[in-house]
C-alpha cells in the first residue's frame, strides 16, 4: 500500500478550520431555515445534500484508505439500506413505517441516500470510540448506544419534516431493538477493517449533528 504524501501542518490546520466552519454553517443555516415555517420546504429539499456534503467532508479527512476501507463502506450501505428494505415491505424489522420524500430519490420505496446514512453515522461514531478499548465487542456496544442515542434525538425531528411516518403515529420499541442491533453488526465490521480510522474532524461533525438534532426537537412544532 502506498503512503499518501501528508500536507504541511499549517496546511492541514487550516483545511480542518475551514471544514469546520462548513460544518458550522451547514447545519447551523440548517436548523435556522428549517425552524422557519415560510422556508422550510426549501430547506428540506436540500436534506439529501446535506448528507451528501458531510460525506465529502469526511472522506475529505480520511486517512485509512486501503482495501479493506471500501468493503466496509459498502458493507455498511448495503447492510443499512437493506434493513430498512426489509423493514419498509415487511415491517418485521424496525416497524411498521413509510419514507415521504424529504430524503430525496427512492429505490424500492427506500431513499437511497439512507444507505449513505448510516454509514456516516457508523464512521463518526466509530472514529470517536475506536481508541477508547481494543476490545471489539465494546467499542461495537459503544458506538452502537451512541448511535442508539442519536436516533432517539432523530425520530421526533424526522416525522415533523416528513422523512419517514410510522404506523398509527407510535414508534414501536423494537425499532429501537433492532436498529441498535443492526448498528452493532456494522460496527463489528467497522473495528475488523485493517484500514486507519482516525479522523480529525469526526468527532467535531458527529457533535454538530447531535445538536442539530436536538434544538430542532425544540424548534419545530412535534
Amino acid at each position: 500500500m502506498h503512503k499518501i504524501a501528508q500536507a504541511p501542518p499549517q496546511v492541514q490546520n487550516l483545511r480542518l478550520i475551514i471544514a469546520k466552519i462548513v460544518v458550522v454553517a451547514l447545519y447551523g443555516v440548517g436548523v435556522v431555515g428549517l425552524s422557519l415555517p415560510e422556508y422550510r420546504e426549501y430547506f428540506l429539499m436540500l436534506t439529501p445534500a446535506q448528507l451528501l456534503i458531510t460525506l465529502v467532508l469526511l472522506l475529505g479527512f480520511h486517512r485509512g484508505w486501503s482495501e479493506a476501507f471500501p468493503i466496509f463502506a459498502a458493507a455498511a450501505f448495503w447492510l443499512g439500506f437493506g434493513a430498512e428494505l426489509i423493514g419498509i415491505h415487511t415491517g418485521y424489522i424496525f416497524g411498521d413505517y413509510v419514507y415521504g420524500p424529504t430524503l430525496g430519490p427512492m429505490l424500492w420505496e427506500v431513499p437511497i441516500i439512507i444507505g449513505v446514512n448510516w454509514f456516516i453515522l457508523v464512521y463518526l461514531t466509530g472514529a470517536v470510540f475506536y481508541k477508547v478499548t481494543d476490545n471489539d465487542l465494546l467499542a461495537a456496544t459503544l458506538g452502537a448506544t451512541a448511535m442508539l442515542v442519536i436516533d432517539y434525538i432523530m425520530e421526533p425531528v424526522a416525522v415533523a419534516l416528513d422523512m419517514w411516518h410510522w404506523k398509527f403515529e407510535v414508534i414501536p420499541p423494537e425499532n429501537y431493538l433492532t436498529w441498535f442491533a443492526v448498528a452493532f453488526l456494522i460496527h463489528l465490521i467497522y473495528r475488523k477493517g485493517n484500514f486507519d480510522k482516525g479522523n480529525p474532524i469526526a468527532a467535531f461533525v458527529l457533535v454538530t449533528m447531535i445538536l442539530f438534532f436536538t434544538i430542532l426537537n425544540f424548534t419545530l412544532e412535534l
